[in-house]
């Protein structure tokens, strides 16, 4: 079973609740859905997780724990989903989210060229400089980004639900035929 394996991988929340650098959190991360592995709870984990992925900048997962305590879905789920927005995917979602948002707008956008004068001497001169390029993108991937979160929040809540109620049938299945066996 994939939800005892990950019973045992996860920490248990009075772990996490007690722990030093998180006790000043002690009584919101006390609901039990932020916890639990059910249907409901990890599939809203990963939807927000999906919209904690889609937040410019290095925020991606506090902004994901933020909103799974503030909708009380799986944590641990929500954060996890935020690793969807990585290096390799992030050209790939600035191009969709420019197609949306010029798409709705009905405008061609221009898209800047990327000239970042990074220096890798100066590692932490980089965010600053990627942030002002992102802005400089303007509306259409500012409205792209929305409604691109929106939408995998959406597609990703459902394919949880109907993933869970898929394993849940062939399960039920196969416990069927186990006892019809003589």
């Amino acid at each position: 079973m994939p939800r005892k394996h990950f019973r045992k991988i996860l920490p248990d929340h009075a772990t996490i609740r007690d722990h030093r650098h998180l006790r000043w959190a002690g009584t919101w991360l006390k609901h039990p859905n932020l916890w639990h592995l059910n249907r409901a709870s990890v599939a809203g984990g990963v939807a927000v997780g999906m919209i904690g992925a889609l937040v410019p900048g290095p925020v991606q997962m506090f902004s994901a724990a933020l909103l799974a305590i503030a909708f009380r879905v799986n944590l641990p789920v929500a954060v996890a989903t935020t690793l969807i927005s990585n290096p390799l995917t992030w050209p790939f979602i600035i191009i969709a989210a420019l197609a949306i948002g010029e798409f709705l707008l009905g405008t061609k956008a221009t898209v800047p060229p990327l000239d970042l004068q990074f220096d890798w001497s100066d590692w932490t001169a980089f965010l600053p400089e990627f942030w002002h390029w992102l802005l400089s993108l303007g509306e259409a991937f500012l409205l792209g980004e929305v409604v691109l979160a929106g939408l995998l929040a959406a597609l990703g809540y459902a394919a949880v639900r109907i993933g869970w109620r898929l394993y849940l049938l062939a399960y039920l299945k196969r416990r069927q035929a186990r006892r019809q066996k003589p």
